[in-house]
Protein backbone atom coordinates (compact mmCIF):
# COMPACT_ATOMS: atom_id res chain seq x y z
CA UNK A 1 0.00 0.00 0.00
CA UNK A 2 2.89 2.52 0.68
CA UNK A 3 3.31 2.61 -2.74
CA UNK A 4 0.13 3.62 -3.88
CA UNK A 5 -0.42 7.16 -5.20
CA UNK A 6 -2.08 9.65 -2.79
CA UNK A 7 -5.33 11.52 -4.34
CA UNK A 8 -8.84 11.00 -5.42
CA UNK A 9 -10.60 10.04 -8.93
CA UNK A 10 -8.37 9.51 -11.69
CA UNK A 11 -4.89 10.25 -11.15
CA UNK A 12 -2.76 10.92 -14.05
CA UNK A 13 0.59 9.97 -14.22
CA UNK A 14 3.51 9.56 -17.19
CA UNK A 15 2.84 5.39 -17.20
CA UNK A 16 -0.81 5.12 -16.40
CA UNK A 17 -3.69 6.30 -14.21
CA UNK A 18 -4.37 5.52 -10.54
CA UNK A 19 -8.02 4.99 -9.79
CA UNK A 20 -9.08 5.83 -6.10
CA UNK A 21 -12.96 6.21 -4.68
CA UNK A 22 -14.94 5.77 -1.35
CA UNK A 23 -17.41 2.49 -1.42
CA UNK A 24 -17.07 1.27 1.96
CA UNK A 25 -20.92 -0.68 1.50
CA UNK A 26 -19.42 -1.90 -2.26
CA UNK A 27 -18.88 -6.05 -1.94
CA UNK A 28 -16.51 -5.49 -5.75
CA UNK A 29 -15.11 -2.27 -7.52
CA UNK A 30 -13.94 -2.10 -10.83
CA UNK A 31 -13.20 0.59 -13.36
CA UNK A 32 -14.18 0.24 -17.00
CA UNK A 33 -13.34 2.77 -20.15
CA UNK A 34 -11.79 3.30 -23.17
CA UNK A 35 -8.91 1.50 -21.74
CA UNK A 36 -10.01 -1.62 -21.52
CA UNK A 37 -12.74 -1.79 -23.80
CA UNK A 38 -15.66 -1.16 -20.96
CA UNK A 39 -15.34 -4.37 -20.07
CA UNK A 40 -16.89 -4.65 -16.46
CA UNK A 41 -14.53 -7.67 -14.82
CA UNK A 42 -11.32 -6.30 -16.62
CA UNK A 43 -9.71 -4.10 -14.22
CA UNK A 44 -10.68 -4.52 -10.12
CA UNK A 45 -9.84 -2.18 -7.92
CA UNK A 46 -8.65 -3.15 -4.44
CA UNK A 47 -9.95 -3.00 -1.07
CA UNK A 48 -7.78 -0.27 1.14
CA UNK A 49 -9.72 -1.57 4.39
CA UNK A 50 -11.13 2.02 4.92
CA UNK A 51 -13.83 2.58 2.54
CA UNK A 52 -11.90 3.14 -0.34
CA UNK A 53 -10.77 1.10 -2.95
CA UNK A 54 -7.89 1.58 -5.71
CA UNK A 55 -6.50 0.74 -8.61
CA UNK A 56 -3.66 1.40 -11.48
CA UNK A 57 -4.32 1.83 -15.19
CA UNK A 58 -1.09 1.35 -17.24
CA UNK A 59 -1.60 2.60 -20.79
CA UNK A 60 -4.12 4.83 -19.13
CA UNK A 61 -4.14 8.47 -20.28
CA UNK A 62 -6.04 11.87 -20.26
CA UNK A 63 -8.61 11.87 -22.77
CA UNK A 64 -10.12 8.19 -21.73
CA UNK A 65 -13.67 7.99 -20.88
CA UNK A 66 -14.19 5.73 -17.74
CA UNK A 67 -16.77 5.03 -15.21
CA UNK A 68 -16.37 2.87 -11.67
CA UNK A 69 -18.58 -0.53 -11.68
CA UNK A 70 -19.96 -1.67 -8.45
CA UNK A 71 -21.77 -4.73 -6.52
CA UNK A 72 -23.13 -4.36 -3.79
CA UNK A 73 -24.27 -8.21 -3.05
CA UNK A 74 -26.45 -8.99 -6.03
CA UNK A 75 -26.88 -5.67 -7.48
CA UNK A 76 -24.88 -4.09 -9.92
CA UNK A 77 -24.35 -0.85 -11.72
CA UNK A 78 -21.94 1.59 -13.24
CA UNK A 79 -21.25 5.58 -11.45
CA UNK A 80 -19.48 8.74 -12.84
CA UNK A 81 -16.23 9.08 -10.52
CA UNK A 82 -17.39 11.58 -8.00
CA UNK A 83 -14.60 13.04 -8.56
CA UNK A 84 -14.41 13.24 -12.40
CA UNK A 85 -12.44 16.90 -13.41
CA UNK A 86 -14.56 16.05 -16.94
CA UNK A 87 -18.06 14.12 -17.80
CA UNK A 88 -19.10 13.95 -21.33
CA UNK A 89 -22.46 14.71 -19.25
CA UNK A 90 -24.32 14.90 -16.39
CA UNK A 91 -25.43 11.46 -17.34
CA UNK A 92 -22.36 10.32 -19.56
CA UNK A 93 -18.85 9.11 -18.57
CA UNK A 94 -16.24 10.56 -16.63
CA UNK A 95 -13.09 11.40 -18.57
CA UNK A 96 -9.37 11.55 -17.03
CA UNK A 97 -8.28 15.26 -17.13
CA UNK A 98 -4.64 16.72 -16.49
CA UNK A 99 -5.00 19.58 -14.84
CA UNK A 100 -0.68 19.70 -14.98
CA UNK A 101 -0.81 19.70 -18.65
CA UNK A 102 -2.42 23.52 -19.00
CA UNK A 103 -0.24 25.88 -20.17
CA UNK A 104 -1.01 29.27 -17.96
CA UNK A 105 1.27 31.17 -19.85
CA UNK A 106 2.66 32.43 -16.65
CA UNK A 107 0.12 33.46 -15.30
CA UNK A 108 0.27 35.23 -11.89
CA UNK A 109 -2.42 37.48 -11.28
CA UNK A 110 -3.24 38.71 -8.25
CA UNK A 111 -6.83 39.65 -7.13
CA UNK A 112 -7.23 42.92 -6.40
CA UNK A 113 -7.63 44.41 -2.76
CA UNK A 114 -11.34 44.09 -1.52
CA UNK A 115 -11.36 47.43 -0.87
CA UNK A 116 -11.14 48.49 -4.08
CA UNK A 117 -13.19 45.43 -5.90
CA UNK A 118 -15.93 46.41 -8.00
CA UNK A 119 -17.88 43.14 -8.96
CA UNK A 120 -19.92 41.81 -11.91
CA UNK A 121 -22.33 39.24 -11.77
CA UNK A 122 -22.61 37.32 -14.95
CA UNK A 123 -24.26 34.13 -16.38
CA UNK A 124 -22.51 32.20 -18.84
CA UNK A 125 -25.45 31.13 -20.60
CA UNK A 126 -26.58 34.53 -21.22
CA UNK A 127 -23.63 35.41 -23.70
CA UNK A 128 -25.23 33.46 -26.79
CA UNK A 129 -26.13 34.17 -30.07
CA UNK A 130 -29.67 32.71 -31.56
CA UNK A 131 -30.38 29.30 -29.92
CA UNK A 132 -27.36 28.47 -28.89
CA UNK A 133 -26.59 28.22 -25.08
CA UNK A 134 -23.86 31.05 -24.53
CA UNK A 135 -20.23 29.80 -23.29
CA UNK A 136 -17.64 30.95 -21.57
CA UNK A 137 -15.83 31.81 -25.09
CA UNK A 138 -18.90 33.57 -25.77
CA UNK A 139 -18.31 35.49 -22.24
CA UNK A 140 -14.63 35.77 -23.23
CA UNK A 141 -15.76 37.91 -26.07
CA UNK A 142 -17.22 40.09 -24.01
CA UNK A 143 -14.78 41.06 -21.65
CA UNK A 144 -13.49 44.15 -23.10
CA UNK A 145 -17.28 45.69 -22.47
CA UNK A 146 -16.30 45.29 -18.78
CA UNK A 147 -13.03 46.53 -18.81
CA UNK A 148 -13.90 49.63 -20.64
CA UNK A 149 -16.80 49.89 -17.44
CA UNK A 150 -14.22 49.47 -14.80
CA UNK A 151 -15.11 46.19 -13.79
CA UNK A 152 -12.33 44.54 -11.90
CA UNK A 153 -13.79 40.81 -10.93
CA UNK A 154 -16.68 39.06 -12.37
CA UNK A 155 -18.89 36.74 -10.07
CA UNK A 156 -19.89 33.55 -11.94
CA UNK A 157 -23.17 31.58 -11.22
CA UNK A 158 -21.97 28.63 -11.13
CA UNK A 159 -20.58 26.70 -13.65
CA UNK A 160 -20.38 22.43 -12.07
CA UNK A 161 -22.20 20.26 -14.37
CA UNK A 162 -25.46 20.16 -14.03
CA UNK A 163 -28.52 18.35 -15.40
CA UNK A 164 -29.01 19.43 -19.05
CA UNK A 165 -27.53 22.21 -21.11
CA UNK A 166 -29.84 25.31 -19.39
CA UNK A 167 -29.43 26.31 -16.37
CA UNK A 168 -28.95 28.96 -13.68
CA UNK A 169 -26.42 26.43 -12.34
CA UNK A 170 -27.77 26.01 -8.80
CA UNK A 171 -28.72 22.12 -9.55
CA UNK A 172 -24.97 20.95 -9.26
CA UNK A 173 -24.70 16.74 -10.79
CA UNK A 174 -20.87 16.88 -11.01
CA UNK A 175 -18.82 19.14 -8.35
CA UNK A 176 -15.70 19.06 -9.50
CA UNK A 177 -16.03 19.03 -13.46
CA UNK A 178 -16.98 21.91 -15.33
CA UNK A 179 -20.34 22.18 -17.30
CA UNK A 180 -19.76 20.76 -21.30
CA UNK A 181 -22.22 22.82 -22.84
CA UNK A 182 -20.21 25.57 -21.38
CA UNK A 183 -17.09 24.08 -23.23
CA UNK A 184 -15.56 22.16 -20.24
CA UNK A 185 -12.45 22.78 -17.98
CA UNK A 186 -9.94 23.98 -20.84
CA UNK A 187 -12.54 26.85 -22.17
CA UNK A 188 -12.75 27.87 -18.27
CA UNK A 189 -9.60 28.37 -18.22
CA UNK A 190 -8.95 30.45 -21.05
CA UNK A 191 -11.70 32.53 -20.06
CA UNK A 192 -9.92 33.21 -16.43
CA UNK A 193 -6.28 33.60 -18.70
CA UNK A 194 -7.80 36.12 -20.73
CA UNK A 195 -10.17 38.18 -17.74
CA UNK A 196 -6.51 38.48 -15.77
CA UNK A 197 -5.16 39.76 -18.76
CA UNK A 198 -7.31 42.47 -18.27
CA UNK A 199 -6.90 42.89 -14.71
CA UNK A 200 -10.03 40.87 -13.95
CA UNK A 201 -10.30 38.41 -11.03
CA UNK A 202 -12.81 36.06 -11.20
CA UNK A 203 -15.12 34.33 -8.47
CA UNK A 204 -17.01 31.23 -8.47
CA UNK A 205 -20.35 30.83 -7.13
CA UNK A 206 -20.25 27.25 -5.55
CA UNK A 207 -23.36 25.39 -4.02
CA UNK A 208 -22.61 22.94 -0.78
CA UNK A 209 -26.38 23.48 0.48
CA UNK A 210 -27.92 20.71 -1.38
CA UNK A 211 -26.35 18.57 -4.76
CA UNK A 212 -28.60 17.72 -7.69
CA UNK A 213 -30.98 16.82 -7.42
CA UNK A 214 -31.38 15.63 -10.63
CA UNK A 215 -28.43 13.39 -12.33
CA UNK A 216 -27.22 12.58 -9.20
CA UNK A 217 -24.69 9.41 -9.27
CA UNK A 218 -23.72 10.15 -5.77
CA UNK A 219 -27.26 9.02 -5.07
CA UNK A 220 -26.82 5.53 -3.09
CA UNK A 221 -23.57 5.61 -5.05
CA UNK A 222 -22.52 2.34 -3.61
CA UNK A 223 -25.78 0.88 -3.12
CA UNK A 224 -25.82 1.82 0.26
CA UNK A 225 -29.05 3.96 1.71
CA UNK A 226 -31.25 4.28 5.17
CA UNK A 227 -35.25 4.89 4.98
CA UNK A 228 -35.49 5.98 1.63
CA UNK A 229 -32.53 8.81 1.33
CA UNK A 230 -29.43 8.79 -0.47
CA UNK A 231 -26.98 7.09 0.90
CA UNK A 232 -23.21 7.88 1.88
CA UNK A 233 -22.70 11.37 0.65
CA UNK A 234 -26.01 12.92 2.22
CA UNK A 235 -27.80 12.59 5.60
CA UNK A 236 -29.79 9.80 5.95
CA UNK A 237 -33.01 11.14 8.17
CA UNK A 238 -34.67 14.61 8.36
CA UNK A 239 -31.45 16.30 7.79
CA UNK A 240 -31.25 15.54 4.35
CA UNK A 241 -34.53 18.00 3.41
CA UNK A 242 -33.90 21.08 1.60
CA UNK A 243 -36.17 23.18 -0.39
CA UNK A 244 -34.59 21.91 -3.41
CA UNK A 245 -34.77 18.50 -2.84
CA UNK A 246 -33.52 15.59 -0.19
CA UNK A 247 -30.11 15.86 -1.28
CA UNK A 248 -28.06 17.85 1.48
CA UNK A 249 -24.64 16.43 1.82
CA UNK A 250 -23.64 14.83 5.20
CA UNK A 251 -21.54 17.52 6.92
CA UNK A 252 -20.45 15.19 9.63
CA UNK A 253 -19.07 12.36 7.62
CA UNK A 254 -15.12 13.11 7.12
CA UNK A 255 -15.46 11.82 3.74
CA UNK A 256 -17.87 14.03 2.48
CA UNK A 257 -16.17 17.04 4.59
CA UNK A 258 -13.06 16.11 2.73
CA UNK A 259 -14.90 15.98 -0.59
CA UNK A 260 -16.37 19.49 -0.67
CA UNK A 261 -12.70 21.07 0.78
CA UNK A 262 -11.40 19.62 -1.97
CA UNK A 263 -13.55 20.67 -4.49
CA UNK A 264 -13.49 24.20 -2.82
CA UNK A 265 -9.55 24.34 -3.35
CA UNK A 266 -9.17 22.96 -6.14
CA UNK A 267 -10.95 25.73 -8.09
CA UNK A 268 -8.63 28.39 -6.71
CA UNK A 269 -5.46 25.83 -7.16
CA UNK A 270 -6.47 24.27 -10.56
CA UNK A 271 -8.50 27.11 -12.26
CA UNK A 272 -6.47 29.71 -10.93
CA UNK A 273 -9.35 31.47 -9.75
CA UNK A 274 -9.83 34.20 -7.19
CA UNK A 275 -12.43 33.62 -4.79
CA UNK A 276 -15.82 31.81 -4.07
CA UNK A 277 -19.20 32.69 -3.19
CA UNK A 278 -21.01 30.50 -0.96
CA UNK A 279 -25.03 29.98 -2.03
CA UNK A 280 -27.10 30.14 0.87
CA UNK A 281 -25.17 28.69 3.50
CA UNK A 282 -28.18 29.21 6.23
CA UNK A 283 -28.61 25.40 4.95
CA UNK A 284 -25.31 24.46 5.17
CA UNK A 285 -25.87 26.06 9.04
CA UNK A 286 -29.02 24.56 9.85
CA UNK A 287 -31.72 22.31 8.84
CA UNK A 288 -34.73 24.85 7.98
CA UNK A 289 -32.23 27.79 6.85
CA UNK A 290 -33.17 29.89 10.47
CA UNK A 291 -31.15 28.43 13.05
CA UNK A 292 -27.21 26.80 13.79
CA UNK A 293 -28.62 23.45 14.30
CA UNK A 294 -26.09 21.89 11.85
CA UNK A 295 -22.79 23.02 13.59
CA UNK A 296 -21.17 20.15 11.18
CA UNK A 297 -22.01 22.92 8.34
CA UNK A 298 -20.68 25.37 9.93
CA UNK A 299 -17.45 23.98 11.29
CA UNK A 300 -16.65 22.74 7.99
CA UNK A 301 -17.15 26.44 6.38
CA UNK A 302 -15.34 27.27 8.61
CA UNK A 303 -12.39 24.72 7.88
CA UNK A 304 -12.35 25.28 4.14
CA UNK A 305 -12.41 29.16 4.93
CA UNK A 306 -9.47 29.18 6.75
CA UNK A 307 -7.47 27.04 4.32
CA UNK A 308 -7.80 29.68 2.10
CA UNK A 309 -6.70 31.97 3.89
CA UNK A 310 -3.84 30.04 4.38
CA UNK A 311 -3.03 28.58 1.09
CA UNK A 312 -4.50 31.67 -0.96
CA UNK A 313 -4.27 34.47 1.03
CA UNK A 314 -5.29 37.13 -1.88
CA UNK A 315 -8.35 35.22 -2.79
CA UNK A 316 -12.06 36.17 -1.79
CA UNK A 317 -14.80 34.33 0.12
CA UNK A 318 -18.26 35.71 -0.09
CA UNK A 319 -21.66 33.83 2.06
CA UNK A 320 -24.93 34.05 0.97
CA UNK A 321 -26.19 34.40 4.40
CA UNK A 322 -28.78 37.10 4.18
CA UNK A 323 -29.50 37.05 7.87
CA UNK A 324 -27.08 40.09 8.80
CA UNK A 325 -25.08 37.70 11.43
CA UNK A 326 -21.53 38.90 11.91
CA UNK A 327 -19.98 35.67 13.11
CA UNK A 328 -20.52 34.62 9.04
CA UNK A 329 -17.14 36.71 8.59
CA UNK A 330 -15.52 36.76 12.19
CA UNK A 331 -12.44 34.83 12.02
CA UNK A 332 -13.09 34.26 16.31
CA UNK A 333 -13.37 30.81 16.91
CA UNK A 334 -17.44 30.96 16.84
CA UNK A 335 -17.09 32.52 13.56
CA UNK A 336 -17.48 31.09 9.55
CA UNK A 337 -14.53 33.06 8.93
CA UNK A 338 -15.63 34.38 5.28
CA UNK A 339 -14.29 37.35 3.99
CA UNK A 340 -17.93 39.13 2.86
CA UNK A 341 -21.31 38.35 2.67
CA UNK A 342 -24.26 39.76 0.40
CA UNK A 343 -26.22 42.42 2.36
CA UNK A 344 -29.87 42.05 2.87
CA UNK A 345 -29.75 45.40 4.97
CA UNK A 346 -28.64 46.96 1.77
CA UNK A 347 -30.41 45.42 -0.93
CA UNK A 348 -34.03 45.15 0.45
CA UNK A 349 -34.40 49.04 1.89
CA UNK A 350 -32.92 50.46 -1.02
CA UNK A 351 -35.01 48.92 -3.70
CA UNK A 352 -38.12 49.61 -1.72
CA UNK A 353 -37.02 53.33 -1.33
CA UNK A 354 -36.01 52.73 -5.26
CA UNK A 355 -39.28 51.46 -6.48
CA UNK A 356 -41.92 52.99 -4.01
CA UNK A 357 -43.81 55.38 -6.81
CA UNK A 358 -45.19 58.01 -4.42
CA UNK A 359 -42.13 60.88 -2.93
CA UNK A 360 -44.74 61.31 0.57
CA UNK A 361 -43.89 57.45 1.22
CA UNK A 362 -39.94 57.27 0.65
CA UNK A 363 -38.11 57.03 3.93
CA UNK A 364 -34.41 58.50 3.50
CA UNK A 365 -34.22 57.22 6.78
CA UNK A 366 -33.85 53.68 5.35
CA UNK A 367 -31.42 55.04 3.15
CA UNK A 368 -29.24 56.20 5.40
CA UNK A 369 -29.48 53.17 7.31
CA UNK A 370 -28.52 50.88 4.57
CA UNK A 371 -25.55 53.20 3.70
CA UNK A 372 -24.45 52.58 7.06
CA UNK A 373 -25.64 49.07 7.43
CA UNK A 374 -22.26 46.59 8.45
CA UNK A 375 -20.66 43.25 9.81
CA UNK A 376 -17.73 44.91 11.23
CA UNK A 377 -15.13 45.56 8.68
CA UNK A 378 -16.26 48.16 6.63
CA UNK A 379 -16.05 45.52 3.44
CA UNK A 380 -17.00 42.52 4.82
CA UNK A 381 -20.80 43.14 2.80
CA UNK A 382 -21.01 43.44 -0.95
CA UNK A 383 -23.90 45.40 -1.60
CA UNK A 384 -25.91 45.85 -4.99
CA UNK A 385 -29.56 46.69 -6.09
CA UNK A 386 -29.91 44.15 -8.62
CA UNK A 387 -28.66 40.03 -8.55
CA UNK A 388 -29.91 37.13 -10.05
CA UNK A 389 -31.79 36.91 -6.86
CA UNK A 390 -33.32 39.69 -6.55
CA UNK A 391 -34.33 39.91 -10.60
CA UNK A 392 -36.20 36.52 -10.79
CA UNK A 393 -38.50 34.64 -8.51
CA UNK A 394 -41.21 36.72 -8.87
CA UNK A 395 -39.44 40.24 -8.78
CA UNK A 396 -37.74 42.16 -12.13
CA UNK A 397 -34.80 44.51 -12.62
CA UNK A 398 -35.58 47.67 -10.97
CA UNK A 399 -36.15 50.14 -13.86
CA UNK A 400 -39.36 47.69 -14.33
CA UNK A 401 -40.00 47.30 -10.62
CA UNK A 402 -39.96 51.12 -10.95
CA UNK A 403 -42.24 51.67 -13.95
CA UNK A 404 -43.18 48.59 -15.33
CA UNK A 405 -45.04 49.93 -18.17
CA UNK A 406 -41.87 51.69 -19.31
CA UNK A 407 -38.91 50.29 -18.09
CA UNK A 408 -36.59 52.79 -19.82
CA UNK A 409 -38.97 56.25 -19.33
CA UNK A 410 -37.62 58.62 -17.36
CA UNK A 411 -38.77 57.31 -13.84
CA UNK A 412 -37.04 54.11 -14.31
CA UNK A 413 -34.09 55.60 -14.97
CA UNK A 414 -32.95 58.32 -13.03
CA UNK A 415 -34.10 55.91 -9.82
CA UNK A 416 -31.95 53.16 -11.41
CA UNK A 417 -29.18 55.14 -11.92
CA UNK A 418 -29.35 56.75 -8.50
CA UNK A 419 -29.55 53.49 -6.79
CA UNK A 420 -26.40 52.84 -8.64
CA UNK A 421 -24.83 55.69 -7.41
CA UNK A 422 -25.85 55.17 -3.80
CA UNK A 423 -24.39 51.56 -4.16
CA UNK A 424 -20.90 52.80 -5.76
CA UNK A 425 -20.38 55.02 -2.99
CA UNK A 426 -21.38 53.19 0.20
CA UNK A 427 -19.04 51.51 2.55
CA UNK A 428 -19.12 47.65 1.27
CA UNK A 429 -18.24 46.15 -2.14
CA UNK A 430 -19.91 46.92 -4.96
CA UNK A 431 -21.68 44.48 -7.16
CA UNK A 432 -23.71 44.96 -10.46
CA UNK A 433 -25.87 42.39 -12.15
CA UNK A 434 -25.31 41.43 -16.29
CA UNK A 435 -27.12 44.33 -18.08
CA UNK A 436 -27.13 46.50 -15.71
CA UNK A 437 -25.25 49.07 -16.82
CA UNK A 438 -27.48 49.32 -20.25
CA UNK A 439 -31.04 49.26 -18.57
CA UNK A 440 -31.77 45.12 -19.63
CA UNK A 441 -35.02 44.87 -18.59
CA UNK A 442 -37.61 42.81 -17.26
CA UNK A 443 -36.42 39.51 -14.94
CA UNK A 444 -33.44 36.93 -15.26
CA UNK A 445 -34.10 34.04 -17.41
CA UNK A 446 -31.26 31.53 -17.96
CA UNK A 447 -32.86 30.67 -21.36
CA UNK A 448 -32.84 34.26 -22.55
CA UNK A 449 -30.10 36.11 -23.39
CA UNK A 450 -28.91 39.84 -23.06
CA UNK A 451 -30.09 41.87 -25.46
CA UNK A 452 -26.60 43.53 -26.36
CA UNK A 453 -28.36 46.08 -28.83
CA UNK A 454 -29.69 48.09 -25.48
CA UNK A 455 -25.50 48.42 -24.69
CA UNK A 456 -26.25 50.79 -27.58
CA UNK A 457 -29.27 52.06 -27.36
CA UNK A 458 -28.57 52.96 -23.54
CA UNK A 459 -24.56 53.63 -24.12
CA UNK A 460 -24.52 56.85 -21.97
CA UNK A 461 -25.86 54.84 -19.36
CA UNK A 462 -23.32 52.63 -19.47
CA UNK A 463 -20.99 55.60 -19.59
CA UNK A 464 -22.80 56.98 -16.03
CA UNK A 465 -21.91 53.47 -14.92
CA UNK A 466 -18.80 53.51 -16.12
CA UNK A 467 -17.83 57.17 -14.69
CA UNK A 468 -19.12 55.72 -11.19
CA UNK A 469 -16.88 53.16 -10.68
CA UNK A 470 -13.77 54.87 -12.13
CA UNK A 471 -14.70 57.37 -9.36
CA UNK A 472 -15.19 54.73 -7.03
CA UNK A 473 -11.69 53.12 -8.26
CA UNK A 474 -9.95 56.56 -7.67
CA UNK A 475 -9.40 56.80 -11.40
CA UNK A 476 -7.92 60.18 -11.41
CA UNK A 477 -6.44 60.24 -7.71
CA UNK A 478 -9.04 62.47 -6.65
CA UNK A 479 -11.66 60.47 -4.60
CA UNK A 480 -9.52 57.67 -2.72
CA UNK A 481 -12.04 58.18 -0.18
CA UNK A 482 -14.47 55.81 -1.76
CA UNK A 483 -12.02 52.70 -1.15
CA UNK A 484 -11.38 53.95 2.39
CA UNK A 485 -13.09 53.05 5.80
CA UNK A 486 -14.59 56.47 7.32
CA UNK A 487 -18.07 57.20 6.52
CA UNK A 488 -20.17 60.11 7.93
CA UNK A 489 -23.69 60.73 7.21
CA UNK A 490 -24.04 64.47 8.12
CA UNK A 491 -27.02 65.55 6.60
CA UNK A 492 -30.11 63.47 6.65
CA UNK A 493 -33.89 65.20 6.18
CA UNK A 494 -36.66 63.80 5.23
CA UNK A 495 -38.90 66.89 4.72
CA UNK A 496 -36.89 67.41 1.81
CA UNK A 497 -35.54 64.12 1.07
CA UNK A 498 -31.64 64.62 0.97
CA UNK A 499 -29.35 62.94 2.07
CA UNK A 500 -25.32 63.74 1.91
CA UNK A 501 -22.34 61.81 3.60
CA UNK A 502 -18.72 61.68 3.64
CA UNK A 503 -16.29 58.72 2.78
CA UNK A 504 -12.59 59.02 3.49
CA UNK A 505 -9.37 56.88 3.91
CA UNK A 506 -7.14 59.32 5.68
CA UNK A 507 -9.04 62.56 5.02
CA UNK A 508 -7.66 65.69 2.90
CA UNK A 509 -7.61 67.02 -0.55
CA UNK A 510 -7.94 63.61 -3.27
CA UNK A 511 -9.21 62.09 -0.32
CA UNK A 512 -12.36 63.35 1.61
CA UNK A 513 -15.45 62.39 -0.81
CA UNK A 514 -18.73 64.07 -0.28
CA UNK A 515 -22.07 62.43 -2.32
CA UNK A 516 -25.39 64.66 -1.99
CA UNK A 517 -28.28 62.33 -3.05
CA UNK A 518 -31.35 64.00 -3.63
CA UNK A 519 -34.32 61.15 -3.08
CA UNK A 520 -37.15 63.76 -4.76
CA UNK A 521 -38.64 64.09 -7.72
CA UNK A 522 -38.16 68.03 -7.51
CA UNK A 523 -34.48 69.79 -8.12
CA UNK A 524 -33.03 71.69 -5.22
CA UNK A 525 -31.43 74.85 -6.23
CA UNK A 526 -29.53 76.74 -3.07
CA UNK A 527 -29.43 73.99 -0.88
CA UNK A 528 -27.05 74.30 1.78
CA UNK A 529 -25.11 71.26 3.42
CA UNK A 530 -22.16 71.14 5.62
CA UNK A 531 -18.57 69.87 4.25
CA UNK A 532 -15.78 68.65 6.15
CA UNK A 533 -13.19 71.55 4.77
CA UNK A 534 -12.13 74.98 3.40
CA UNK A 535 -12.47 75.86 -0.01
CA UNK A 536 -13.37 74.58 -3.26
CA UNK A 537 -14.80 71.00 -3.81
CA UNK A 538 -14.99 70.12 -7.19
CA UNK A 539 -18.15 68.21 -8.69
CA UNK A 540 -16.97 65.31 -9.99
CA UNK A 541 -19.90 63.46 -10.71
CA UNK A 542 -23.77 64.44 -11.67
CA UNK A 543 -26.08 61.78 -12.30
CA UNK A 544 -28.92 64.66 -13.91
CA UNK A 545 -26.51 65.05 -16.85
CA UNK A 546 -27.66 65.01 -20.57
CA UNK A 547 -24.47 62.96 -21.27
CA UNK A 548 -25.76 59.89 -20.01
CA UNK A 549 -29.35 60.37 -21.48
CA UNK A 550 -31.05 62.30 -23.62
CA UNK A 551 -33.61 62.36 -21.43
CA UNK A 552 -31.98 63.80 -18.32
CA UNK A 553 -32.48 67.38 -17.31
CA UNK A 554 -29.12 68.59 -17.38
CA UNK A 555 -29.99 70.43 -13.69
CA UNK A 556 -27.39 72.65 -13.69
CA UNK A 557 -25.17 71.58 -10.50
CA UNK A 558 -21.72 73.42 -9.70
CA UNK A 559 -18.25 73.60 -7.65
CA UNK A 560 -19.52 74.17 -3.99
CA UNK A 561 -17.38 77.17 -2.37
CA UNK A 562 -17.12 75.61 1.29
CA UNK A 563 -16.54 78.71 2.69
CA UNK A 564 -20.02 79.12 4.92
CA UNK A 565 -20.54 78.69 8.29
CA UNK A 566 -20.37 75.10 9.67
CA UNK A 567 -23.35 72.80 9.47
CA UNK A 568 -24.90 69.30 9.71
CA UNK A 569 -22.06 69.10 12.34
CA UNK A 570 -19.39 70.04 10.12
CA UNK A 571 -16.83 73.24 10.39
CA UNK A 572 -17.94 74.36 6.89
CA UNK A 573 -21.01 74.47 4.18
CA UNK A 574 -21.83 75.55 1.03
CA UNK A 575 -24.83 75.78 -1.50
CA UNK A 576 -25.22 73.10 -4.16
CA UNK A 577 -27.91 72.68 -6.92
CA UNK A 578 -29.16 69.25 -7.60
CA UNK A 579 -31.52 67.59 -10.01
CA UNK A 580 -34.55 64.90 -9.47
CA UNK A 581 -33.68 61.73 -8.35
CA UNK A 582 -29.64 62.62 -8.86
CA UNK A 583 -26.36 62.17 -7.17
CA UNK A 584 -23.65 64.55 -6.90
CA UNK A 585 -19.90 63.41 -5.74
CA UNK A 586 -17.56 66.25 -4.73
CA UNK A 587 -14.12 66.23 -3.39
CA UNK A 588 -10.60 68.10 -3.39
CA UNK A 589 -7.61 68.71 -5.33
CA UNK A 590 -4.65 67.92 -3.82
Amino acid sequence: MSDHIGGMGAIVTPDGVAFRVWAPHATTVTVKGDFNEWDDEATPLASELNGFWYGFVAGAAAGDEYKFHLTNGDDAFDRIDPYARQVTSSVGNGVVYDHSVYDWHDDDFTCPPHNELVIYETHVGSFSEGDSVGTFHDLAANLDHLHELGINAVQLMPVAEFAGDVSWGYNPAHIFAVESAYGGPDALKDLVKQCHRRGIAVIMDVVYNHLGPSDLDLWEFDGWSQDGFGGIYFYNDDRAHTPWGSTRPNYGTGEVRQFLYDNALSWLRDFHLDGLRYDMIPYVRSVAGTGFDLPEGWSMMRWINLAIREQFPGAITIAEDMHGHHSVTSTADDGAAFHAQWDALFVHPVRQQLETPDDAQRSVHEIRDAIGSGYGETYARVIYTESHDEVANGRARVPHEIEPENATGWPAQKRSTLGAGITLTSPGIPMLFQGQEFLEGGWFRDDVPLDWDKAESFRGIARLYRDLIRLRRNWYDTTKGLSGHGLNIFHCHQDTLMIAWQRWAEHGPGDDVVMVANLSHEARTGYRVGFPAHGLWKLRFSSDAAIYSSIFGDHESFDADATGAGQDGLDHSAEISIGPYSLLIFSQDE
